[in-house]
């Protein structure tokens, strides 16, 4: 750690660092568990590159997540363009009902509404904007502020062929009818994938990392679908506690568009199969 990263940190947090170590597993940015000389345990996210508001969009995330009462959210400590610290969270074991808790607790947290298709500013997803701007119907903001950034930028990118671009074109002509009844606006997660979820030391969720907006709630729920990490008994729960509309299963696709558009962008065309594929579902 750098002596002049280390001076901002130890002034933000009243205390000399002590000890510093690395953490792997992040793509984007730089993680480490410090330990100050009042005995304190922190967690450090840096990230030299990152846009100015990176870190207190996460903030304020974090903030609204914990509003809903419903899950741990780890508390914030410090933010500075430059860096996060949150509380340190020790990992350990699932507790014997971890994933019913998982389920009910992503119920609650999607029940506490916002009422608002979006959201009073933008954030990112992972280092890329995010637009948050309302729109009064759930089928307009998925258009214009998730799938056609994107898309734009794939595009501009050369990421997107033709036959990808063509698919796209069909389905945009006709979303509302893949993105199922109206509902009320959910507290999103936004970016819930395995990786975010963690264990505390008392065996209870914590969610972490999130890229927040009042939107349809099976936009989580595809996400958690799309790389794995999630029991067939967390859905079944949450299920009994916020029933889904019929026809959820079949829009799994339709929402795993945007997640896997943004994984195209931050990370390559790797991604263009699984695109493809969740499209081919569709149109």
């Amino acid at each position: 750690m750098e002596a002049r990263f280390r001076e901002e940190l130890e002034a933000c947090l009243g205390a000399a660092v002590q000890r510093v170590r690395a953490l792997t597993g992040g793509d984007i940015n730089e993680a480490r568990v410090v330990t100050l000389a009042d005995g304190r345990e922190v967690f450090v996210k840096s990230n030299r590159r990152a846009p100015p508001e990176l870190f207190t969009c996460e903030t304020q995330g974090l903030a609204w997540l914990r509003a809903a009462n419903a899950i741990r959210i780890p508390e914030v400590l410090a933010t500075t363009e430059r860096f996060l610290v949150l509380e340190w969270i020790p990992l350990g074991s699932p507790a014997n009902d971890f994933d019913d808790q998982l389920g009910r607790a992503l119920a609650k947290l999607h029940r506490a509404s916002p009422n608002t298709m979006g959201l009073d500013h933008d954030n990112f997803i992972g280092s890329l904007p995010q637009l948050n701007t309302p729109c009064d119907a759930w089928s307009e903001f998925y258009r214009t502020r998730r799938l056609e950034p994107q898309l734009a930028r794939a595009t501009d990118a050369g990421l997107l062929p033709p036959k990808t671009r063509r698919s796209f074109t069909r389905l945009m002509a006709g979303l509302h009818e893949f993105l199922g009844p109206p509902e009320p606006a959910a507290r999103l997660h936004g970016d819930l994938w395995g990786g975010n979820l963690i264990c505390d030391d008392a065996g209870r969720p914590c969610l972490i990392d999130p890229a927040v907006y009042g939107g349809h709630r099976e936009v989580d729920l595809a996400m958690m679908r799309l790389f794995g990490g999630f029991s067939s008994r967390v859905f079944a729960v949450y299920e009994e506690a916020f029933p889904l509309a019929p026809g959820h299963a079949e829009r799994v696709s339709a929402y795993q568009l945007y997640p896997l558009l943004v994984h195209l962008n931050l990370f390559g065309a790797g991604y263009l199969p699984n695109l493809d594929a969740a499209l081919a579902k569709l149109v």
